[in-house]
């Protein structure tokens, strides 16, 4: 009585893998509130937040704190996170007008983001996380703390 049919292991590989990502799928999926969240801030959002390079989302949410991400913190400068949004930014110069300008449409839209998601019911405040993952997707690698 077979069990399993014959693969080749380059089928086995592909099985593998597919499980692999399922798996890390189903940890790292957001729950129902977070997801909720999300969808306001998509609803909500001015079409200047819709069309950010950076998505400003909910990571998770404890006890009526939303957690969402940011990709500037003490660990990655603002300058790197526009470097990454605006590649064409000259962000060495802290004076050029395109720097200044990207720079205040990343704490506006972040404002914005955070207002939407401090308007749900249940949410009382919101705390900043380093975006580890979306910064990793852009070759910025955060240590953890």
């Amino acid at each position: 009585m077979k069990v399993l049919p014959k693969l080749k292991v380059w089928q086995w590989l592909l099985v593998f893998l597919v499980a692999a990502w399922l798996i890390d799928w189903v940890i790292q999926r957001p729950d129902s509130r977070t997801r909720e969240l999300n969808a306001a801030i998509a609803a909500e959002g001015s079409e200047a937040l819709k069309n950010y390079p950076y998505p400003f989302h909910v990571l998770r949410v404890e006890d009526g704190k939303a957690v969402m991400g940011t990709p500037r913190s003490r660990e990655v400068s603002v300058g790197k996170a526009i470097s990454i949004i605006y590649p064409d930014v000259n962000v060495l110069d802290t004076n050029d007008a395109a720097f200044i300008h990207a720079q205040k449409e990343l704490a506006g839209l972040q404002f914005e983001a955070k207002d939407i998601v401090l308007r749900q019911a249940g949410i009382k405040t919101v705390v900043w996380e380093i975006d580890r993952r979306w910064l990793g997707s852009h070759g910025v690698d955060v240590p953890k703390d």
